[in-house]
């Protein structure tokens, strides 16, 4: 009888513990910051930090005529496509970073979940580093849908960050550049509906050295 208890007893921790291990997890898998928030310090590391160097290891920076390309877009109301490819090609070699910005399906409002990771990014771009870079935001779709319709809310979503950054943290419009490439550029073409595509992706295009020239 003695050994009977004692294994009972025994299997009552084993249950114990493994209910403690499972609401652990729930807790983990709960957690903003391990469901892919990213902090006011990552972010302007990455946008201040990865930066591209050519052979003799000074800095890739902007030329001359891609800086007026992103001064004019950043001015324009209505981009247009050759606009997009632009900004696009000058991007390819800036310093970036994508967050995930939650939106109700088939809306381009602002849900309060995504108000901690907005405010992150809101604090990142008015800081030393980033206050007088201009950034892109540039958003994209997963593959669901046709062409013309994921254009349109790339384009609504990216305006709606924009207009809160305007809102909230009074960045300057014609340092916010809001792109929309649909679901054009994948963040991983082997899963084309994953959600790591629904994303908005954050360029710094001219950091602030370059913007006073």
């Amino acid at each position: 009888m003695m050994i009977r208890r004692m294994i009972i007893r025994l299997s009552d921790i084993s249950l114990t513990l493994a209910a403690a291990v499972l609401v652990s997890g729930l807790v983990i898998s709960l957690n903003p910051a391990q469901a892919g928030e990213v902090s006011a310090q990552q972010i302007r590391d990455q946008l201040k930090g990865a930066k591209t160097r050519s052979l003799s290891g000074a800095r890739a920076a902007v030329s001359p005529e891609e800086l007026a390309t992103v001064r004019r877009i950043s001015q324009t109301r209505s981009l247009s496509a050759g606009d997009r490819e632009q900004m696009a090609a000058i991007a390819a070699k800036r310093p970036t970073i994508d967050l995930e910005i939650n939106f109700d399906y088939n809306s381009a409002a602002l849900t309060p979940r995504a108000e901690p990771q907005l405010k992150s990014l809101g604090d990142a771009l008015i800081s030393s580093d980033l206050k007088d870079s201009i950034v892109m935001l540039a958003g994209h779709t997963d593959a669901k849908g046709g062409d013309d319709y994921n254009q349109t809310l790339s384009e609504r979503r990216a305006e709606s960050v924009k207009r809160y950054l305007i809102d909230r943290y009074s960045i300057r419009p014609d340092h916010l550049v809001a792109v929309g490439y649909g679901k054009k550029q994948l963040k991983d073409p082997s899963d084309p509906l994953g959600a790591e595509n629904r994303r908005v992706q954050i360029v710094n295009m001219v950091e602030q050295d370059e913007a006073t020239k």
